[in-house]
C-alpha cells in the first residue's frame, strides 16, 4: 500500500510541512525527504543463490535465515526545501547520496 500511495503520501507530506521518511529510494522520486533500508539488488543476487542452493539439493530448512548487509542513506534536498527543513551538514555528509 505504502509503495502504491507514495506520491500522495509525499505530497501529504508538503501540504503538512512534515517530513517524510523512507525504506527506499523509489519514494524520493515522489517527493519524500530522506530513505535509508537495504540495498535491493543486493538482497535479489542472495536470494538467487539460495535458490542455486536449492536447486542443487540444499535443504531449504537448513539454511540460515538472511537478514541484509547492505543498507544506503539517501537525502532529497529539493523535498527538504519545499518543506523549509534544514538538515544539518553533518546528516548530509553522512548519505550515501544526496538528490539536489
Amino acid at each position: 500500500m505504502f509503495y502504491n500511495e507514495r506520491k500522495r503520501l509525499a505530497q501529504l507530506g508538503r501540504a503538512y510541512r512534515i517530513a517524510t521518511m523512507a525504506p527506499a529510494d523509489l519514494f524520493l522520486d515522489a517527493g519524500a525527504v530522506m530513505s535509508y533500508g537495504p540495498v535491493w539488488s543486493a538482497m535479489f543476487r542472495n536470494a538467487a543463490r539460495y535458490v542455486d542452493k536449492i536447486l542443487k539439493g540444499a535443504n531449504p530448512a537448513e539454511l540460515p535465515v538472511q537478514q541484509p548487509t547492505q543498507f544506503r542513506f539517501v537525502i532529497n534536498l529539493k523535498a527538504a526545501k519545499a518543506i523549509d527543513l534544514e538538515i544539518p551538514p553533518i546528516v548530509v555528509s553522512r548519505a550515501d547520496e544526496v538528490m539536489e
